[in-house]
């Protein structure tokens, strides 16, 4: 340790009061953080990249400092897809301070780790208040049936209002108007039920028909018109 001459010539001052780390909740107990291991918790972040095309949701579960299950859900870049499985594949058993000062291949990916990363250090993780936090598995539970991200896609013009392309509950197929052409309801298929029926042998019909699903005021709609072509 290399001291200044000023330093060297200073006379000690006792430290005095000295509480140590403030707590923070992780997993319904409260932690003084001191070292990467001391960190637990299951939560989200969201980054983006520096030209802004797109961006990533990030959520990690953490043990210990070490990052048991990684669920990495991008959108808007097609080369953020491929980013992302190498991401998934780089995260688990890394600790946290490692995954900070990892190269995740794509920006909006680092910085979703970096705003991850500053929630869960400060105690805001989603499983703050969970005894024993959340099981390795919760990641995919927030994917819901048939395993996809929930996406919306809407599109409007002044000229022609607004196209309800994909919901939370799938791929919207109708729009559903009442007299003043006012939106009241949509149709839609869920394509991860469509594709699991088609995987426990249903013909691609008889999947898509089982898979399709409306929400709102359909039955009441005086016309219907489909978003991709009307």
């Amino acid at each position: 340790m290399i001291y200044s001459h000023e330093v060297e010539m200073m006379c000690p001052v006792a430290q005095g009061v000295n509480h140590g780390a403030a707590p923070i909740p992780e997993e319904a107990k409260w932690v003084k953080a001191k070292e990467i291991k001391d960190i637990s918790g299951f939560t989200h972040g969201i980054g983006w990249c520096a030209p802004q095309q797109g961006t990533c949701k990030l959520s990690l579960n953490i043990k210990e400092g070490i990052i048991q299950e990684a669920l990495v859900e991008t959108i808007g870049c097609s080369g953020m897809t491929h980013s992302a499985a190498m991401a998934a594949e780089i995260l688990p058993g890394r600790t946290l301070l490692e995954a900070l000062n990892t190269d995740l291949v794509c920006d909006a990916i680092n910085t979703a780790m970096r705003e991850l990363f500053l929630q869960i250090v400060y105690g805001r993780s989603q499983s703050a208040f969970s005894e024993d936090g959340l099981a390795i598995g919760a990641g995919l539970e927030d994917l819901g049936k048939g395993l996809r991200s929930q996406v919306g896609t809407m599109y409007g013009t002044l000229k022609k209002g607004p196209r309800y392309l994909e919901m939370a509950e799938g791929y919207v197929t109708g729009i559903a108007l009442n007299e003043e052409d006012e939106i009241i309801g949509y149709q839609f298929i869920s394509f991860g039920k469509m594709m699991d029926f088609i995987k426990n042998g249903d013909d691609a019909n008889t999947a898509l028909e089982k898979a399709k699903g409306q929400y709102g005021r359909v039955a009441d709609a005086v016309k219907i018109i489909d978003p991709r072509k009307e």
